[in-house]
C-alpha cells in the first residue's frame, strides 16, 4: 500500500474522543485493519529507502501509553508512528514517521545521543562548523526543515566550551535532529510516499556527515574495527 486511507485518522479522532480501554476492546477489529494497512505503507516506505540506503529495522511504536510516571492516565497514543533504522556500525542517523490528525510529520537525525556522541559531535564543531552550516544552508534542506529546534539547547556553553566561541550556537544543541509537518490532506494525497521518500533523501548528506564524525576520532582516523 502506498497510499494512507482516510479511516486511519477517523480512527484516531475517535480513540481520542473515548480513550478508554473499554471503546478499544468494542473497536479492536477496526483498530488491527487500520494497523495492518498502516504496516503496508511502512514496508512500502523501507522498500523506497532501500533504493538509496540500507534499512536494517522498521520498528512500529505501540499505541499503548507507558503511564507508569505520568499524570497523564489515558492508556493509549492518539497518533501512529514507525522508526526506520539504518543498517551497519558505520551508518548513524535515523527516520521517524508520525501520523496524527492535524500533526503529522517526519524527522530524523539524533534525538538524544549518549554522552560520548555528544561530546564527540560539539568537539567537530569546535573545530570545524563549516561542512554542517553548508548542509544545514542548503536552500532545498532549509526549505525543507529549517533547522536544529532552539529548544533542545542547554542555557549556557557546555563545560568545557567557550561561551565565546564562534561555533556556539550549534554547541549548545543536546539534540540534533530536524522535522517537517504535512497537513491532512497532504497525508491523503496520491504522492505521500513520494513526499516522505524525498524528505528522507534530503536527510542523507546530514546523515553521512554525522556517520563519518561518529565512526572517526578528532583525527580523522577510524573507530571502527575492520
Amino acid at each position: 500500500m502506498s497510499t494512507i486511507p482516510k479511516t486511519t485518522f477517523e480512527f484516531l479522532k475517535d480513540l481520542k474522543n473515548n480513550n478508554h480501554r473499554d471503546w478499544m476492546t468494542e473497536h479492536k477489529k477496526r483498530y488491527q485493519a487500520g494497523e495492518k494497512e498502516l504496516k503496508a505503507f511502512y514496508a512500502a516506505v523501507a522498500e523506497r529507502l532501500n533504493e538509496t540506503d540500507e534499512i536494517e529495522k522498521t520498528k512500529v511504536f505501540r499505541i499503548n501509553r507507558d503511564i507508569r510516571f505520568s499524570k497523564d492516565k489515558t492508556p493509549y497514543n492518539v497518533h501512529r508512528s514507525a522508526s526506520f533504522s539504518r543498517a551497519g556500525t558505520h551508518r548513524r542517523g535515523g527516520y521517524y514517521l508520525r501520523l496524527e490528525p492535524g500533526n503529522s510529520m517526519v524527522a530524523g537525525g539524533f534525538f538524544s545521543p549518549e554522552p560520548a556522541d555528544l561530546l564527540r559531535i560539539r568537539k567537530e564543531f569546535e573545530m570545524d562548523d563549516q561542512e554542517i552550516r553548508d548542509i544545514l544552508s542548503h536552500s532545498d534542506f532549509k526549505k525543507a526543515f529549517g533547522g536544529f529546534d532552539p529548544s533542545y539547547q542547554v542555557k549556557t556553553a557546555p563545560k568545557g566550551f567557550s561561551k565565546d566561541h564562534p561555533s556556539i550556537d550549534l554547541i549548545k544543541n543536546k539534540a540534533f535532529f530536524v522535522s517537517h509537518n504535512f497537513t491532512d490532506a497532504a497525508v491523503f494525497a496520491p504522492d505521500f510516499l513520494d513526499k516522505v521518500v524525498y524528505h528522507y533523501e534530503l536527510l542523507r548528506p546530514f546523515f553521512d556527515y554525522m556517520s563519518d564524525v561518529l565512526t572517526t576520532d578528532l583525527n580523522g582516523e577510524s573507530l571502527i574495527d575492520n
